[in-house]
């Protein structure tokens, strides 16, 4: 206890954090909700040991009256096992009547979706169905009704608000990353560890696009939804764009870390910048902003042996990652 994590880190002296948050343990996810909250600050979740916290951030960007960057925590919410992934409802707001709801995963292979008006009313939702080890799941974001998650299991599934599993597909290896079409909500995109990334309808239930990264393990997969003919990855020591219009090999495709790479985001902001992480625990792990373009890499954080995961460009939380 009396840790302290930071928001924003780097051993470089010249980059500092723009804000640091006190936290009583460790921090293993941090994640921004991609979803407007109904008032000028920005919704975040972070969560360790049994816990996560919910508040808020207003960037000076947004409020001229901020210095940098103003953190508020809004609720601590005890979890009964370690947070490993979390996922944002849309449906989380702040004005009118505070919603706030979060799908969690943890080691026991249960998801948990917790629901909370900030008060009195607290519900926690636990839903069964993998069979081992969650790596990601993401909310359905028109309307937040459904959640899809992938897993060491061999499957990504769709579950209902209730609990009722809609859709289930077999995948040929561990599923690794999961996307919502931002707004054909019946198209999935889902990445597996051996390299190949498809597309799925989910009222016929089928593959209707498959892309191939040539070269496994892939450790994560993002879709650009500023810009949904766009997928990135990183796989090996390497990042690698697709234009799914164009073939299903990537157009591009460069060494990014040398110590592999382990975690891939695109800009919610600007479809030609992305962002990767080294694997966690390495020496000099980084985080590098690149530019679609520009072959120099746009931005570069050294983060000793943790791990930053950028979710809300441009800014960009930094936690230690200690999953496995």
């Amino acid at each position: 206890m009396g840790r302290t994590r930071t928001l924003g880190m780097s051993d470089d002296t010249s980059r500092v954090p723009s804000y640091t948050v006190p936290c009583d343990d460790y921090v293993h996810v941090v994640e921004f909700s991609p979803f407007a909250s109904g008032t000028p600050a920005s919704l975040l979740a972070y969560g360790g040991n049994q816990y996560v916290v919910v508040g808020t951030c207003v960037f000076q960007e947004e409020d001229l009256d901020v210095e940098g960057v103003k953190f508020n925590v809004l609720r601590a919410f005890h979890h009964e096992l370690r947070v490993d992934a979390l996922a944002w409802s849309p449906e989380s707001h702040l004005d009118r009547i505070p919603t706030i709801r979060f799908c969690t995963a943890a080691a026991d292979r249960r998801l948990r979706l917790l629901t909370s008006d900030l008060q009195d009313r607290h519900e926690v939702k636990v839903m069964e169905g993998h069979s081992s080890y969650i790596n990601h799941l993401v909310f359905e974001p028109s309307e937040g009704k459904q959640i899809a998650s992938v897993s060491d299991d061999h499957t990504c599934r769709v579950w209902d608000l209730d609990g009722s599993q809609t859709a289930t597909f077999r995948l040929r290896s561990p599923g690794i990353s999961v996307c919502w079409h931002p707004e054909e909500v019946f198209k999935l995109m889902v990445a597996e560890k051996k390299g190949t990334i498809r597309f799925y309808d989910l009222v016929t239930q089928q593959a209707i696009l498959s892309l191939d990264s040539g070269q496994s393990p892939l450790t994560s997969a993002d879709w650009c939804l500023t810009n949904t003919i766009k997928v990135g990855a990183v796989a090996g020591n390497d990042w690698l764009i697709w234009d799914i219009t164009r073939s299903s090999y990537p157009q591009e495709k460069r060494p990014a870390h040398r110590d592999k790479a382990q975690q891939f985001k695109w800009s919610r902001a600007n479809e030609n910048l992305f962002a990767t992480t080294g694997c966690p625990g390495k020496v000099n792990t980084q985080l590098l902003i690149h530019h679609l373009g520009h072959p120099q890499v746009a931005g570069d954080d050294r983060l000793g042996h943790g791990g930053l995961w950028p979710e809300l460009a441009p800014h960009a939380p930094a936690v230690r990652d200690r999953r496995r």
